[in-house]
């Protein structure tokens, strides 16, 4: 007899629910994992649900989402070998680590969970290895200066990530409850060294006194839409060169457009794609088994998902405060309409199942 699971689902309609759904059985080189907490991505996954509510689609155009999950390995197909039946894994992935009771997922997009990290903390480890992925991009060093547009999960990251590896962090949200979890993360030894509310105070001085007067070394857009204002704060803030030429990084790691000019316009100031967890993803035959020559690529998505859960083991991640709501699967939609609708009162909301 089939196995039956909850899928969380939604349509073109912006409507939310949960699901029973036969258990597909893994295909060659994925693993069938039961879910114990799932993590919803505000931005990516529910971003756009207002947008379709007010200019609804087919309601018959339904489909399953979700992208990080952790749970326990049940069955498996193929070459898993670094895996056993019983192992603590997260996985990642669309289409793949669902929000749901059961996901198969390819072993390549998964890592094993440290006995010390809680499911609800390893269920983050798509978005924690996006933060990783940008921190790697924009080169950030020992000493530098950097400053991070965005304090949702994965602006958050990128803060506690930019800080484990050396660097002078300031962030900036629009958002009370985001500058309050931030100003928390800091006191508990993991989060950034000051975050300010932009809709109430200039940052650009502040920078500047942050830094010394040196200037920034490098900036990261951590959120979706509009991001050109956040785009001329940022490079505002950039060390200045003698000729009066900006001079840093700008990594975008969220779904953001920006008008701005180049060359004379912008300065010496290189702008920076960080595309999701690093290489691999959305390679099949990567994420199915294959491997990238770590000479060339020393940083491929697994190798970043497991990074980020030692650091998570070891504190420098801290995910636990991000997390305002545990709710239980049947309840997928109540909490999704937090995000959506109360954005100053939710942040991490976990599926339990």
């Amino acid at each position: 007899m089939s196995k039956m699971r909850k899928v969380v689902m939604m349509n073109e309609a912006g409507r939310i629910w949960t699901e029973e759904q036969e258990t597909p059985a893994p295909k060659s080189g994925q693993l069938l994992v039961e879910v114990r907490a799932s993590m919803v991505s505000p931005g990516t996954e529910l971003g756009g649900v207002k947008r379709r509510r007010e200019n609804p689609g087919s309601e018959a155009r339904q489909r399953s989402f979700g992208y990080t999950n952790a749970g326990v390995v049940v069955g498996m197909e193929g070459d898993c070998d670094e895996f056993e039946i019983g192992d603590r894994v997260a996985g990642m992935g669309g289409g793949y680590a669902l929000h749901a009771t059961y996901a198969c997922v390819p072993h390549n997009l998964c890592a094993k969970i440290p006995d010390d990290v809680a499911d609800e903390d390893a269920a983050s480890i798509h978005l924690a290895a996006t933060a990783l992925h940008a921190v790697q991009r924009g080169r950030i060093r020992i000493g530098e200066n950097v400053v991070v547009a965005g304090l949702g999960i994965v602006g958050q990251f990128a803060c506690q990530i930019a800080k484990t590896a050396g660097a002078y962090v300031i962030g900036l949200d629009q958002l009370p409850l985001r500058i309050g979890i931030a100003d928390f993360c800091l006191n508990d030894g993991a989060g950034i060294h000051r975050a300010i509310n932009v809709s109430e105070t200039d940052p650009i001085p502040i920078a500047n006194e942050f830094t010394n007067g040196y200037g920034m070394d490098c900036g990261i857009i951590a959120f979706g839409g509009d991001a050109t204002s956040a785009f001329q704060q940022i490079r505002a803030m950039l060390k200045t060169a003698p000729d009066t030429h900006k001079m840093g990084r700008i990594v975008i790691v969220g779904g953001a457009s920006i008008t701005h000019g180049f060359a004379a316009g912008l300065g010496n100031v290189d702008v920076i794609s960080a595309a999701r967890t690093g290489p691999g993803y959305h390679d099949e035959d990567y994420e199915h088994g294959a491997d990238y020559p770590p000479v060339f690529v020393p940083w491929p998505t697994q190798r970043n998902l497991a990074l980020s859960l030692r650091l998570m083991s070891e504190g420098k991640i801290q995910v636990n405060p991000l997390i305002t709501d545990v709710v239980p699967i049947d309840q997928a939609s109540e909490g999704c309409e937090r995000l959506i609708q109360t954005p100053n009162e939710a942040l991490g909301v976990v599926f339990s199942m």
